[in-house]
């Protein structure tokens, strides 16, 4: 996969994806990365890509100039990318989009500043997403965060797929606890299911702790799961769990 990013900040990336599973996948050219400064398509000596908006009001907006031009230059390289444009005013970004986007094989990022881009970059855009309600200096981090999620399903950048299918949200549940060494820490005991060896209980104790955690403290995500024969062989011993305790 090929991601561009198109940024006024392009040292941002580097730092970022210069550490972790995005970092050595760039390194065995699993996924082609570049930052692409917007400066570079300006015409002025002062490299301007914003300007005060028309009508008035307070702030600057991006020029669409040097946007368009930076799109058209990805272009020119053969294969058209998939053109997102990172803003609070999106669809919601999530793990089933993130999954849906792993399948490309070119995406480009703009990323705004200011009061937002001139409208008529919106021409060149696929789509509009948004990682949350609520407002950041620019579109860096969401791009980031978004790049993070989508590479995960990118065949070969985690070394172990299953990891990445048992995190949270990949089923619709949260995820559940995770324990390691030493089994007893300051009076606080590893479960008995994780040390009994039985892989059938196990997994049923997962399941049930993710179910508890996602009625807890996401609702709504457990309302719109759909429940597997394991889900619902978890709810049974819940229950049993349940009506022992009240006994």
């Amino acid at each position: 996969m090929r991601i561009d990013v198109l940024t006024i900040f392009p040292r941002l990336f580097e730092t970022v994806f210069s550490w972790g599973v995005i970092s050595r996948a760039i390194e065995r050219e699993i996924i082609f990365f570049r930052a692409i400064d917007i400066r570079d398509f300006t015409e002025d000596r002062h490299r301007t890509t914003d300007d005060y908006p028309f009508g008035g009001g307070s702030g600057l907006v991006m020029k669409a100039e040097p946007i368009l031009k930076a799109v058209e230059s990805l272009s020119d390289e053969g294969t058209k990318p998939y053109v997102i444009y990172a803003s609070p005013q999106g669809k919601a970004f999530d793990n089933n989009k993130a999954q849906e986007l792993s399948r490309l094989e070119s995406i480009a990022f703009i990323c705004g500043r200011y009061e937002g881009i001139d409208e008529r970059v919106m021409n060149v855009v696929d789509e509009e997403l948004s990682v949350g309600d609520f407002v950041l200096s620019g579109g860096e981090v969401p791009a980031m965060l978004m790049i993070e999620a989508i590479s995960r399903f990118v065949p070969g950048v985690v070394g172990d797929m299953e990891s990445v299918i048992n995190d949270s949200f990949f089923s619709e549940l949260l995820d559940h606890p995770h324990y390691t060494r030493p089994r007893e820490l300051n009076g606080m005991k590893v479960p008995d299911e994780l040390l009994s060896g039985n892989h059938e209980m196990i997994e049923i104790y997962r399941r049930i702790e993710s179910l508890k955690r996602t009625m807890e403290r996401r609702p709504d995500v457990f309302l719109k799961h759909d429940f597997d024969l394991t889900d619902k062989k978890a709810l049974l011993a819940l229950f049993k769990e349940l009506k022992r305790d009240a006994e």
